[in-house]
């Protein structure tokens, strides 16, 4: 186990502005630069998202095939997994790991998030940034903020009620409640319509719009209504399911920085906040390359295949300086952010 400091402050999803002169992460980013990791894969997403349309494509005519019957909700299991490959698309066209091209990292980004999952671009855009800007900081990152679960035990004792319970129990919650995730993605969009500037709220209310029309269209086209929503409902949660399980272990149970650290620098602030995990290829492919999250956060704007090309050079850096670079397999992982969640919850037991 181990993890990373320096003085480069980062912007969130395009990718970092130049470091300072002299920062612990200048020399790490010439050389990062130096080797081409940062130039785009383009052709390389062209085949991922053309192959998971295809996969797209191949579930919705399964389902029309099976047609009315119960055996069709097994379905909804490649549904989530190729749904989820959606959002890892819209996340990396977020990051503009495809194309530098900002308008095209846009239809890209609306396309796999307003369109295919029903879940706002510019709300995730929005949250997505702030988190990568100020990772696991209680104050200014929305990822830890006080929600259905807490992640600090000051925010635990301000727990009243329900939610006092809830956090007394929130480990063993933890997976249950991912569940749900799918329609809070959702929820949180459609609520944060009324933020956006009204030329953008109108491209992204369509979008959701054709969104919600084409998926009921279609299960009501093939399914008895009690079924469409059985199978709505188990697609959703096991999305929800996937999705944040493919999160969460980037950061639970990681440094959480306070305002009395706000100087850390950009090498600091990303690798002791974050942890990588461990695997092959289907890790790869099951997490969308953020089971490089030190990496990821380092590099935002760094195509997904460099990824795990940048790794030997972003550990060497950190061993050069001292810095802990932490890395766990996938199962440790999930026990670390549990084990958190459980002491978090403690006093209140």
């Amino acid at each position: 186990m181990q993890q990373a400091t320096a003085e480069a402050p980062l912007a969130s999803l395009g990718g970092a502005r130049p470091p300072t002169a002299g920062s612990d992460f200048a020399p790490l980013l010439r050389e990062v630069r130096a080797a081409g990791l940062l130039e785009r894969r383009t052709g390389w997403y062209v085949v991922g998202i053309g192959l998971n349309l295809l996969a797209l494509a191949a579930v919705v005519a399964a389902v029309a095939l099976v047609g009315d019957s119960w055996w069709v909700v097994a379905l909804a299991v490649p549904a989530a997994v190729f749904w989820a490959r959606s959002a890892f698309v819209g996340h990396d066209a977020g990051h503009a790991q495809i194309t530098t091209d900002r308008r095209v990292s846009a239809v890209i980004g609306l396309v796999h998030g307003n369109l295919f999952l029903g879940m706002s671009r510019a709300w995730w855009n929005d949250k997505h940034n702030r988190h990568h800007a100020n990772p696991n900081h209680i104050d200014k990152d929305p990822d830890v903020a006080v929600g259905a679960l807490v992640w600090t035990r000051h925010q635990a004792a301000l727990r009243q009620g329900f939610t006092r319970w809830l956090t007394r129990h929130q480990a063993r919650l933890f997976f249950p409640m991912l569940l749900l995730e799918g329609l809070n993605l959702k929820v949180s969009g459609l609520r944060d319509l009324r933020r956006q500037a009204p030329r953008e709220r109108v491209v992204e209310a369509s979008l959701l719009a054709a969104h919600y029309l084409c998926y009921v269209g279609v299960l009501l086209a093939v399914l008895s209504p009690g079924k469409a929503a059985v199978f709505a409902l188990v697609h959703h949660a096991l999305f929800g399911l996937y999705l944040g399980m493919a999160f969460a272990p980037g950061h639970k149970g990681m440094d959480m920085p306070d305002p009395q650290h706000d100087r850390w620098g950009h090498l600091k602030r990303q690798v002791v906040t974050s942890r990588n995990i461990r695997g092959g290829r289907a890790t790869d492919w099951l997490l969308g390359g953020l089971n490089y999250q030190i990496e990821h956060h380092l590099f935002p704007s760094m195509a997904r295949p460099h990824l795990p090309l940048a790794q030997p050079l972003v550990r060497a850096h950190c061993a050069r300086l001292g810095l802990p670079y932490t890395e766990t397999g996938l199962v440790a992982s999930y026990a670390w952010a549990l084990r958190h969640m459980h002491d978090v919850g403690a006093p209140l037991r």
